[in-house]
């Protein structure tokens, strides 16, 4: 495989950015700023960070707008230098895919766009649409009424029942369950009565699903994942929820039925929210924290004591029943 190769002005032109050195230096690589990698290109975002390159061998680096810095002679000036490396990241990502067209089974009633890649062992079911540039990999099960938009890439042994519409440039990663049953059942004396989901699923443009996630598709109403999501790995999302664009969510969190969530959550590892709750734009919680209530004001909301002793956990659990009873 050749080696990706990339002048500085293109870096510079790339990343809308004004530099200092030499426009004609090769950079073949993205590094740490505690890398002695030759060739390469690496950033910082103030001068702790640049304290830390005792052994500084990159070729260049990306720092913000007016940091001085004299640990490089190639410097390439941003406004946001971590966003700048997150772009970076892109140029030099390996473009190969692992996988190459083979024996799958696409129904007749299905289309397929032009440029699509579908590995091997894929299934395709009736009244399929996916469109062009998609990549799917193998064992990748699509059943009946889906939908995949344009450029939407989707990892190897991915299940999509039913139902489900991706949006464009989206990419799911491995053993990701997406328009599954939701959780529903009637009790009664003789146990229980399951209730079938009979809504979809949509996931907006842009969305990125990490390893292990499940969607549950609606009961009747469609469960909705807007524009610009982004899911850590192992992330639950139950039916009928509505999840508003650009949040992030960290590994392992669930949220309940029924809610319905505004523009920008974020939320730290191991959260949990309870269903059937309202969650307004701009909300930030914490990691191990449980949201048990609607939430009307945007802010940060934790609610997780830090490790301790036994003993002075307990010393705190009575601290803090005295005080709600006051």
């Amino acid at each position: 495989m050749s080696e990706t190769k990339f002048s500085l002005e293109k870096i510079a032109q790339f990343l809308e950015g004004e530099l200092e050195g030499d426009p004609n230096a090769e950079i073949i690589n993205v590094s740490g700023i505690e890398s002695t990698a030759l060739n390469t290109i690496t950033f910082s975002t103030d001068t702790k960070t640049l304290k830390k390159a005792k052994n500084f061998l990159a070729t260049a680096i990306v720092l913000p707008k007016g940091l001085d810095s004299s640990i490089c002679e190639n410097v390439i000036y941003v406004d946001d230098p971590y966003f700048a490396f997150a772009r970076l990241t892109q140029l030099f990502k390996d473009q190969t895919q692992p996988f190459s067209q083979g024996k799958s089974f696409i129904h007749d009633s299905s289309s397929i766009g032009e440029g699509t890649v579908i590995s091997n062992n894929a299934y395709i079911g009736q009244d399929c649409e996916i469109g062009d540039n998609v990549f799917i990999g193998p064992n990748v099960f699509i059943g009946n009424k889906c939908s995949v938009g344009s450029k939407t890439i989707i990892h190897a042994n991915t299940s999509i029942i039913q139902d489900v519409n991706i949006g464009a440039n989206c990419i799911i990663h491995s053993n990701v369950s997406l328009g599954t049953d939701g959780f529903g059942f009637a009790p009664a004396k003789s146990g229980y009565e399951k209730i079938e989901q009979l809504g979809g699923l949509i996931i907006g443009d842009n969305v990125e699903i990490g390893a292990g996630c499940t969607i549950d598709r609606g009961a009747i109403n469609n469960t909705h994942i807007h524009d610009g999501v982004k899911l850590d790995n192992q992330v639950h999302i139950a039916h009928n929820v509505i999840l508003g664009e650009n949040s992030a969510i960290a590994a392992s969190c669930a949220i309940a039925g029924s809610t319905i969530i505004g523009k920008n959550l974020q939320m730290g590892g191991l959260s949990g929210i309870l269903g059937h709750l309202k969650i307004c734009d701009d909300v930030f919680v914490g990691a191990h924290t449980l949201i048990t209530k609607s939430i009307n004001k945007p802010g940060q909301y934790i609610g997780i004591m830090p490790a301790q002793s036994h003993s002075d956990w307990a010393k705190s659990s009575v601290f803090i029943r005295k005080r709600n009873k006051d």
